[in-house]
């Protein structure tokens, strides 16, 4: 069985950071995030619950403020209660195993320091080995076993 859940979308308030009765430290917030479609023009907005533990829980508390855009790695848990008028409810969060960081950070200004141009991607560009030219010098491709068949040899 598989329950992995990977969401990105800002926060909506500060987390609220607690420790419990046993030592444990958890911070609970909740992520806004944009469904991928518009209905009528407009997207809508989820705002799901999001509860971290321990270590994660004191990075997210230490590091993550209201309206960041976060991203949250985790599963969802499922929990029923009874309310207050004898209803028997459940509620979903999810609990996060990894946050991170999904926009440049701000300096003390409050300026962001993302580049000026958010939306064009920067691209990775893998650096080669420095040894890889030398293990290259000599080396040729064996023969292929196979030969090539004109498309009129085919079976199909």
């Amino acid at each position: 069985m598989l329950n992995s859940v990977i969401l990105m979308g800002r926060l909506t308030a500060d987390p609220d950071y607690r420790t419990t009765q046993s030592g444990a430290t958890m911070a609970r917030f909740t992520l806004a995030v944009e469904r991928d479609y518009a209905q009528n023009g407009e997207r809508q907005t989820d705002f799901l619950d999001v509860i971290a533990w321990r270590n994660t829980a004191d990075f997210v508390s230490k590091y993550f403020q209201k309206g960041q855009l976060v991203a949250v790695r985790g599963s969802i848990q499922v929990s029923s209660y009874t309310d207050r008028d004898g209803n028997k409810r459940r509620s979903w969060d999810i609990v996060a195993d990894q946050v991170y960081f999904a926009e440049g950070r701000k300096d003390s200004g409050g300026a962001d320091t993302r580049p000026a141009h958010p939306a064009q991607p920067t691209t990775y560009q893998p650096q080669p080995y420095q040894g890889t030219q030398q293990m290259m010098d000599g080396y040729a491709p064996s023969p292929s076993p196979y030969q090539a068949v004109a498309d009129d040899d085919l079976p199909f």
